[in-house]
């Protein structure tokens, strides 16, 4: 496997890191309690994070964690999380398949919205060769739209996801992406033979948003990106709509929103 193989992937975050930062989701609260209960380890002494982008999953180890090591081949993505920086944190260019690390390294291994842009089998095996025996794997993913306190302009956020990915498909922009459904992950994992074990949860993940933060949602998504890059409005994407519903039902005060996290574990 060449990393050019993914070079299309890579380039699809490009440009927009700033709004993937500011708008999208940190990982739920709970997640580091599930998680050190599992590997019997109240303060794991390295983690390292998957496709870890401007490291918004990786800063949420900061006083969680010895070490937190995220990889990412996207340079700008990259750049960000540099940037930002964090005590403890280091970050690597490099792949899921190929981190760089040594074996028996990590008690947890995080990957967050990542993970079907990554090549499963490859991904597991590297997972399980720098776990210590017992460590955890774990590939959380949201469902998209969080549930705001607007079913009418949830509806237009799902409407404009669905616009987009039919635009996608008719001026070619997702061509030479490698993507693997998120619906496949458990079966995945399980069929791998690199876990010992593999559960899939649910859980409620509460944070707040605005107007702002819906359509800055929107904006942070690839294919929305990719879209704009390829010459079209955000009329034709429908952002415009959902500019319009979502000043008018949610306002500028944040408000509750409710997220479900799907949680995959895997044992090694």
């Amino acid at each position: 496997m060449n990393d050019s193989d993914f070079q299309a992937n890579t380039e699809r975050f490009t440009g927009f890191a700033a709004l993937y930062d500011e708008f999208r989701p940190s990982p739920p609260a709970l997640l580091a309690d599930l998680l050190t209960q599992i590997t019997r380890v109240s303060k794991p002494a390295l983690v390292v994070d998957l496709g870890s982008g401007t490291g918004l999953s990786t800063r949420y180890w900061l006083g969680r964690a010895g070490k937190t090591v995220g990889i990412e081949p996207t340079d700008a993505m990259l750049e960000c999380a540099e940037f930002i920086g964090g005590n403890g944190i280091e970050y690597r260019k490099g792949f899921s398949h190929a981190t760089g690390l040594p074996d028996d390294c990590a008690e947890i291994v995080t990957c967050s919205q990542a993970l079907h842009w990554m090549d499963p089998l490859p991904t597991f095996q590297e997972v399980a060769r720098i776990l210590k025996p017992g460590g955890v794997f774990v590939a959380l993913d949201y469902d998209f739209p969080p549930l705001t306190t607007s079913w009418e302009t949830d509806l237009a956020y799902s409407e404009m996801d669905r616009i987009a990915g039919r635009l996608e498909i008719k001026h070619g922009v997702s061509d030479g992406l490698k993507r693997w459904d998120k619906s496949g992950h458990f079966g995945r994992m399980q069929e791998s033979g690199c876990f010992r074990y593999v559960r899939e949860v649910v859980v409620q993940h509460i944070d707040k948003g605005n107007s702002e933060r819906l359509v800055g949602l929107a904006l942070s998504q690839g294919g929305v990106q990719s879209l704009l890059k390829a010459g079209l409005s955000e009329a034709n994407i429908g952002i415009d709509r959902l500019r319009e519903l979502a000043e008018t039902k949610l306002g500028p005060h944040p408000k509750l929103w409710f997220w479900s996290s799907r949680i995959r574990l895997g044992i090694v």
